[in-house]
């Protein structure tokens, strides 16, 4: 027992030992561990003492640079939190670093987001950010434009630890340019659209001219600006345009006016109204003129015909077989005639009534009439009230009896005076018992005419009607007459009626259709001529209308109608039946040309060449066919599909079709002039000019093909023309190329459907084509589209 202990204790030893050395080589090598952390330790705080006097020093120059900088300026970090700002930035932004946090980004307008971050980038990579303009909400809401220039701020190992940058407030500049843009805009609009010709002129040389001048002179712009001011005055003019341009260019006269004359393009002269005015800069150093130019042509014309018309006139008043007297607003005679000296029987000349009074006149003469005291009344009435009187009859002594028309004549509302005309109606009331009888005759005429003539006075009450009218509605004269038109009779739409009366109120007469229903129920359709009816002062008092039963006619539109919608229904039929045996004749064709070919295939060693040469001429005959089944399908899908309406550019067209078709190698195809824009269906223009020049390029035997293609415009049309030095075609082939089927040669690919296809397309744009055409020197195919 007490050697098992021994042992023990000298293992529990030796345990010890090895504990102890273990403790101390921990211990050691904590030792060495505490000692790297703490080097490690004064490293990083040599490393932070660095760090922090860069940054101060970089503060201190910073600070150095806000002092002496009178614009908004500011530094944030890489982040875009603001670092420093001066007094101006702050005014600007209403933010201040020290009280808030805040990152520039968040003051970027939304609309600028993807350009500040463009700009970031560009700042980063290069180091350097120039002219930066966004939009940015400051503090207080307001949005405001600004331009910023900036750089990076670098450590000494140029690493980026910030961003500088100056800060412009740019808001009322772009509120100013974009002001200054708008009235430019707004000045060239007028300037463009000017009645008058505008030329802004420098040292003689044209610069610049609006529409009007263009559409004056006819001159293009480019011409216009070639040659000089005075290449367009008519060379008597030019001397008088010098003096008072020197007197300009001196200062004499800021501006001046002359009639002036101008040879425009075409040979004519243009007479016109020319004010010109100068430019001058700063220095009162003429710059340049502007020229107003008016046409007065027509206006000079117009007074040379007025004082002829004056003239006419007065020589007019003076023969006419009408008394006339005018006098001024003061009641004093300006103008009279020998006939009313003559009716009146006065005892002196016309021209010794001038600026006698009127009225103390009519008071010597007044014993001519029946009835003095009334004449003069009258007179007096008329010149009081002051308004227009016709066919005011006055009786004479002798038996005569004269019409007097009273017509004040005002200016801007002013009276000016009065203008008073007399004719003889002695024969015309001799008369009256005559027509009084021949209205009867023709009363019975129309009473008993086949048209339905109705008479209805302003409120549409009916005064007269014939027996036709009867007969066409029904009705008894009784249950007609005294009663309300569109009341009694039963018509679908009354209001036209009324609306038509209106209308006979304007002294208006048209023609116009109504539906009604008989007093037995039946439908009928009435044509009506209606006019206004007026009495014996020309005043319009009611309407009359002459009705026509159209009845038969209008079930004819309706029967005619139904037959066009049936006539739809069959086309689109034959269209879809169009389609299924295109796919019945194609299925049978491919299933030929796939024999012909395994044949080929399959027994090439065995044909000779007579058996080869049948089999290709199986395939040609097969193309041959599918071509014509498939030209047959586009002709007669054109005017079948709803087309489409948009700006289609000609030249791309023709472009596309170029890289298409076959064009052999010795022909060029030429565009002669800008072909235009126009509104269409792309795919329609596509085909017809496809279809011109694929049958253009294919007939040219010159050892050097051309193809021109131009075109012109119309006032209505597009009129384009492909001229070729082909072949020709024969003058009895002219029209009928255009019809399907029909073709000249005997081209292996021509279906005799192209040009037939062309004449469709042509046709849904309202326009037309020709060719003109000489064997042996070309052919030139025109067509016009309707704009």
């Amino acid at each position: 027992m007490s050697n098992m202990g021994n042992e023990e204790v000298l293992l529990l030893r030796r345990a010890l030992e090895r504990q102890k050395k273990a403790r101390k080589e921990a211990e050691h090598i904590l030792e060495q561990k505490s000692k790297e952390l703490y080097d490690t330790a004064r490293h990083l705080k040599e490393a932070n003492q660095r760090l922090e006097n860069l940054l101060t020093e970089a503060a201190a120059e910073l600070d150095g640079v806000f002092i002496n900088i009178i614009d908004p300026y500011l530094v944030m970090d890489m982040m875009g939190n603001v670092l420093k700002m001066n007094l101006a930035a702050k005014e600007l932004l209403g933010y201040d670093h020290t009280k808030d946090v805040f990152k520039l980004t968040q003051l970027i307008h939304k609309d600028y987001v993807e350009y500040t971050k463009q700009s970031v980038k560009s700042l980063i990579a290069t180091g350097v950010l120039k002219n930066y303009r966004p939009k940015i909400i400051v503090k207080n809401g307001d949005e405001k434009y600004i331009q910023v220039n900036g750089s990076i701020i670098y450590d000494k190992n140029r690493m980026p630890i910030a961003a500088q940058g100056i800060i412009r407030d740019i808001t009322q500049e772009n509120e100013i340019s974009q002001l200054l843009a708008a009235q430019k805009k707004q000045l060239d609009i007028i300037v463009e659209n000017s009645p008058l010709g505008i030329v802004l002129l420098q040292n003689g040389t044209i610069l610049k001219v609006n529409k009007a001048l263009v559409a004056l002179l006819g001159y293009s712009e480019q011409e216009l600006k070639k040659i000089g001011i005075n290449d367009i005055c008519v060379p008597e003019d030019i001397g008088l345009a010098t003096k008072f341009a020197h007197q300009l260019q001196v200062g004499k006269v800021e501006s001046y006016s002359i009639t002036q004359r101008y040879q425009k393009k075409d040979g004519t002269v243009l007479l016109a109204k020319t004010f010109v005015s100068g430019v001058r800069n700063k220095e009162g150093e003429m710059e340049s003129q502007v020229v107003l130019i008016e046409d007065v042509t027509k206006e000079k014309l117009a007074e040379e015909l007025l004082r002829a018309s004056e003239s006419r006139l007065a020589t007019l008043i003076m023969n006419l077989q009408t008394g006339v007297l005018l006098e001024d607003e003061h009641g004093k005679i300006s103008l009279a005639n020998d006939i009313l000296c003559s009716m009146l029987g006065l005892k002196v000349v016309p021209e010794g009534l001038i600026d006698t009074d009127s009225f103390a006149m009519a008071d010597n003469y007044k014993h001519y009439f029946k009835g003095p005291k009334g004449f003069l009344k009258r007179m007096e009435e008329l010149l009081r009230n002051r308004e227009v009187v016709m066919a005011d009859e006055l009786n004479l002594l002798d038996g005569r009896v004269l019409s007097r028309d009273y017509i004040p004549i005002f200016n801007k509302g002013i009276y000016k005076g009065s203008l008073w005309t007399y004719t003889d109606i002695t024969l015309q009331k001799n008369y009256k018992q005559n027509l009084e009888a021949q209205r009867e005759k023709y009363s019975n005429i129309i009473a008993n005419m086949n048209l339905g003539l109705v008479e209805v006075d302003n409120d549409d009450v009916i005064l007269f009607v014939n027996q036709s009218f009867l007969e066409l509605s029904g009705y008894k004269e009784e249950e007609l007459i005294g009663k309300e038109a569109t009341t009694v009779l039963d018509i679908e739409n009354s209001n036209v009626i009324l609306e038509k009366n209106l209308q006979r109120l304007e002294e208006r007469s048209d023609s116009y259709e109504v539906t009604v229903r008989d007093k037995k129920g039946e439908t009928r359709h009435w044509l009506i001529s209606g006019a206004p009816s007026y009495d014996e002062k020309g005043m319009v008092v009611g309407s009359i209308g002459i009705h026509l039963d159209i009845t038969d006619q209008k079930n004819l539109e309706i029967q005619k109608e139904q037959l066009l919608k049936e006539l739809e229904r069959s086309n689109q039929g034959l269209q879809e039946y169009a389609h299924i045996v295109s796919h019945d004749l194609k299925s049978p064709l491919r299933s030929i040309s796939a024999l012909a070919t395994w044949l080929q295939e399959d027994y090439k060693e065995v044909l000779d060449d007579a058996g080869r040469y049948n089999l290709q001429m199986i395939q040609e005959k097969i193309e041959s066919m599918d071509r014509l089944i498939g030209g047959i399908l586009k002709y007669s899908a054109i005017g079948n599909e709803t087309l489409d309406s948009s700006p289609v550019d000609v030249n791309e067209v023709v472009k596309e079709v170029c890289e298409i078709i076959f064009v052999p190698e010795h022909v060029r195809i030429v565009v002669t002039n800008q072909l235009p824009v126009i509104r269409a269906d792309r795919t329609k223009v596509h085909q017809l000019i496809q279809n011109i020049l694929s049958n253009a390029v294919v007939h040219i035997d010159k050892d050097r093909g051309l193809v021109e293609i131009g075109s012109r415009e119309t006032a209505t049309h597009w009129e384009f023309n492909i001229r070729d030095n082909g072949v020709g075609i024969p003058k009895e082939y002219h029209e009928k190329i255009f019809k399907i089927f029909q073709s000249i040669g005997n081209k292996e690919r021509s279906t005799g459907i192209g040009l037939s296809i062309v004449k469709k397309i042509i046709d849904l744009y309202d326009g037309q084509v020709w060719l003109d055409s000489e064997i042996g020197k070309g052919t030139t195919f025109y067509f016009t589209l309707k704009k």
